[in-house]
């Protein structure tokens, strides 16, 4: 029996330390030198699709360290029927709600608005706004969306969640739920946070028809996966003062591209995907208790419902 590294080589230490940390007599084989491909049974893949996993023929389960998975099921080569596990570990899932929280706290007590002053030289004084009076919008509340949903709350911030079909993120928590739901979520919003999974119906929907139930001067917080942004009606957007600033951390293509207009938009603020990194140290532990489970044939933590897509 052996567990298949088929992500990033700059990742393969990290995590093989971890895991061997957790379980010394475990046997890690890398991609792309496995050996018997009927001696693997477990494969842990990363942000890329790795390759053919079909010519695995005992492979028992995949184990993604991402949190999303939708590279992984549109990657050919895909064996039908094995589980897929995506990674919700503690330390995301802080790293997360931290990002979230402060470009939250960073907008409503006008940051950006006192750096430009600071450039200038421009002694700026401003009233600080009440966190209550800002009205914040999740798309998304699944362990993540809810950890940052409850937390704002917390904070006194005038919190909804949405997704497609109902759930209960906690106390001082709005939630809406399915499409017929989406306008009045919209309604009213002073900032717009998406954290979905990508799905066939969530890529492109952060686009014109969207952004035009917020109003005007809404600020987007993006850092779900970059596919769900249309670009050019984010742009169309912060031309026409539906939207006043958006915040990027995931995008179409990445690295994005030199040429791209998001570089030097003066609305837009930019992070290379950094919102939140699984960490080994973290993250071994339901790896190897996920392994387990696939050689004894049992359900994984954090299994992918596949017809759902996370």
């Amino acid at each position: 029996m052996s567990i298949l590294y088929a992500a990033e080589a700059d990742e393969a230490a990290q995590w093989t330390d971890s895991l061997r940390a957790l379980e010394p007599t475990l046997d890690i084989r890398f991609w792309p030198d496995w050996g018997d491909p009927a001696a693997v049974d477990f494969v842990i893949v990363g942000g890329r699709s790795p390759g053919d996993l079909s010519i695995f023929p005992k492979l028992r389960a995949i184990q993604s360290t991402w949190a999303g998975v939708n590279h992984l099921l549109r990657s050919a080569g895909l064996p039908h029927g094995v589980p897929i596990a995506r990674m919700v570990d503690r330390g995301l899932t802080g790293s997360m709600t931290e990002f979230v929280v402060y470009q939250v706290l960073d907008e409503w007590r006008r940051g950006p608005e006192l750096r430009a002053a600071q450039r200038e030289a421009r002694w700026l004084e401003t009233m600080p706004r009440r966190a209550e009076d800002c009205h914040v919008g999740l798309l998304g509340l699944g362990t993540l969306g809810t950890d940052i949903a409850v937390k704002l709350a917390g904070l006194g911030f005038s919190m909804r969640g949405w997704s497609r079909s109902p759930k209960e993120a906690g106390m001082g928590v709005a939630s809406f739920a399915g499409a017929e739901s989406l306008p009045a979520f919209l309604k009213d919003l002073d900032i717009l946070i998406c954290l979905l999974p990508l799905t066939a119906e969530t890529e492109n929907i952060l686009d014109a028809k969207l952004f035009a139930h917020l109003r005007d001067g809404t600020v987007l917080i993006n850092v779900g996966r970059g596919a769900q942004l249309n670009d050019a009606d984010l742009l169309a957007a912060l031309s026409s003062g539906r939207l006043r600033r958006a915040v990027l951390d995931v995008f179409r293509e990445e690295p994005l591209p030199e040429a791209h207009p998001f570089w030097n938009h003066p609305q837009i603020t930019l992070t290379p995907h950094v919102a939140a990194i699984t960490r080994a140290g973290t993250g071994a532990d339901d790896i190897l208790e996920n392994y387990r489970r696939a050689m004894t044939g049992r359900p994984l933590l954090n299994q992918v419902d596949v017809r759902k897509g996370y």
